[in-house]
């Protein structure tokens, strides 16, 4: 386990050159509107640097769409450095937002910044959310969530500006969970790093610290499958958990993290409200992403986590279940939401060192 020291970044010292993104083919490709804060809401907590809406003048960013293998388009966001060079093949890195947001938050970031590092990285949208085909939306579907990583990696295998045989995944949150299961049964997938990672099957079935009892689980299982024959008579559809809109005294600590986030100028983006279907979110109950984590080995793999994050036993437990190679960094004083946006505590030199020796 490695306990990082200080927070640190390190950004290139030269400006680059501009490199042409025509190579695209087979896809729909057309320049991405940088995301900006969303007016008239509170700042939020913006201490060491939380910047979730950074953009860089070193990297070309293009909107991209491709389709997954249940022919559901699947949206994303193309960051290629300037100075990639024509005619070269370089590693690339698939990165995935938190569960029940969008690229746009998080994702698009840390794409940003390995992309100024020189990977060509893909932050897309999973099914269901954001810009990404799926209905209803914010269904649950891990199986199709692990799917989108992997044709993500079939979409920049075709890229003529892509190395096929270096390309790695980055999971952010829930995201996390998604990329190892992706990994399990895709070898293209070469290197794979979690930031903040929830084991979405674990934290559905038993709660934080396994706070849930079986009497609550049954109890929410019975009302999801109730909700079914509602929706399926043409009744409304109901939402459950997400991030509060508003908090108040009696808020706990992790309903006021994840509200500083999502429900401020910070990182709210209005096409998502992170709420998922009740009657799917029952799927996550016979999720299993850590079951033969083993097996991704030799493929190595990196866990990074807050050392006060609420969700710390998720990265510990796939560390402790992972063949070597691993590696697990915990990030001091930082929490769970922090390593979403705060770059002053991100360790981006860990995850460039990372992915530059794995996928060389």
């Amino acid at each position: 386990m490695t306990k990082l020291k200080t927070p640190h970044r390190r950004f290139l010292s030269s400006a680059l050159l501009f490199g042409s993104l025509s190579v695209l083919g087979g896809c729909a490709a057309a320049s991405a509107t940088p995301a900006r804060p969303t007016p008239g809401l509170a700042s939020g907590d913006t201490r060491d640097g939380a910047d979730n809406f950074y953009t860089s003048d070193r990297v070309a960013v293009q909107r991209v769409a491709f389709k997954n293998q249940y022919k559901m388009e699947v949206v994303g966001n193309l960051f290629v450095p300037k100075g990639l060079e024509r005619g070269a093949r370089g590693p690339a890195v698939v990165v995935g937002h938190p569960m029940g947001a969008v690229k746009e938050q998080s994702a698009n970031l840390y794409a940003t910044k390995l992309a100024e590092q020189g990977f060509v990285t893909l932050a897309l949208d999973l099914s269901f959310w954001g810009e990404s085909a799926g209905e209803p939306r914010n269904t649950v579907s891990p199986d199709i969530y692990a799917e989108d990583f992997s044709a993500a990696v079939d979409y920049l295998r075709a890229q003529s500006f892509v190395d096929r045989e270096r390309i790695g995944v980055l999971g952010i949150c829930g995201s996390g969970s998604f990329a190892i299961s992706a990994a399990k049964i895709d070898p293209r997938i070469k290197a794979l790093a979690t930031v903040s990672m929830y084991d979405m099957g674990a934290a559905s079935r038993d709660g934080l610290r396994h706070a849930v009892s079986l009497a609550q689980r049954k109890k929410f299982i019975e009302d999801a499958a109730l909700q079914r024959d509602v929706e399926f008579a043409g009744g409304e559809t109901r939402y459950t958990g997400g991030t509060p809109d508003t908090v108040s005294e009696e808020s706990s600590p992790v309903e006021r993290e994840f509200h500083d986030f999502y429900r401020t100028a910070r990182g709210h983006r209005s096409n998502t409200s992170t709420r998922p279907t009740l009657s799917s979110s029952t799927r996550f109950m016979n999720f299993y992403p850590f079951t033969d984590i083993e097996t991704i080995s030799p493929r190595p793999m990196l866990f990074v986590t807050g050392e006060s994050a609420h969700s710390r036993e998720f990265s510990d437990e796939a560390y402790r279940l992972a063949a070597e190679p691993k590696e697990l960094v915990v990030v001091p004083g930082a929490g769970h939401v922090d390593l979403y946006d705060r770059v002053g505590l991100i360790p981006f030199d860990t995850l460039t060192r990372f992915f530059r020796a794995n996928l060389k």
